[in-house]
């Protein structure tokens, strides 16, 4: 029985090193200028690592000390908190797999058209309300959306200085652009377009090591289960071969 209790020991201390790599995903996603403007799903997958990290501590203790009412608590509760996180990855991969994004002709970069991401993505981001704020959001940490359409044939001046299109007919956005330093592109559908695959790289990087994250977890909590069987099955025993049973 000692040695099962160990091994669920040593089990729940693994299990607490994986809540590290999900807790910093979580962080970086949030640290990331433009999920700090949208504001979506930041802080989900933060909240879920220190939930593992507190499980994890409360398995270790109980399979250290062998509080047999602990350890079911812990298998219980690290269940719940696995399948929340798979239903975070299978959402963000679900939201995040259309791409948006197109080569641009004769040019070694790609832009974005809105009508290539997710409905869901456009419809929480771009369509909603909350576009106002995230413009003002964007326009205050000079994130990105400073740049018309190449269609568009505007002129470089600088990064936020554009002139002399040749070619207006070209994308509504065209239109739109101003060299006003809060207005540039922020209304533009090339800027929202642009948001949603900045939001979808990040996510996409962040999924890649929740994903290696989980899948040791789910390892981790089956062989705990099978240890925590086991080490019942060994009392179990015990006391029946001392006439207790």
């Amino acid at each position: 029985m000692a040695l099962a209790n160990n091994l669920t020991a040593i089990l729940n201390l693994l299990a607490l090193l994986c809540s590290i790599p999900i807790t910093a995903s979580g962080i970086w996603l949030a640290s990331k200028p433009d999920n700090e403007c949208v504001n979506l799903l930041r802080w989900p997958v933060v909240v879920l690592g220190v939930l593992i990290l507190l499980v994890s501590a409360c398995g270790f203790i109980g399979a250290y000390q062998y509080k047999e009412t602990l350890l079911a608590v812990y298998l219980c509760c690290m269940a719940i908190l696995i399948g929340l996180l798979l239903v975070v990855l299978i959402f963000a991969f679900v939201v995040t797999r259309p791409d948006g994004s197109y080569q641009v002709p004769a040019r070694g970069y790609k832009e974005y058209r809105l009508e290539g991401f997710s409905n869901w993505l456009r419809e929480n981001v771009v369509d909603s309300k909350k576009w106002g704020k995230i413009r003002a959001c964007l326009a205050d940490t000079n994130s990105g959306c400073c740049k018309p359409p190449t269609a568009c044939g505007y002129n470089f001046v600088n990064p936020t200085l554009w002139q002399n299109p040749t070619n207006m007919a070209a994308d509504a956005d065209c239109y739109l652009w101003n060299n006003d330093q809060s207005q540039l592109c922020y209304n533009c559908n090339s800027c929202k377009a642009g948001l949603l695959g900045n939001l979808r790289k990040d996510w996409r990087k962040a999924n890649l090591i929740l994903i290696i994250t989980v899948v040791v977890l789910i390892c981790v909590y089956v062989i705990a289960c099978s240890a925590f069987r086991n080490a019942q099955t060994e009392d179990l025993f015990r006391k029946y071969k001392q006439g207790w049973v």
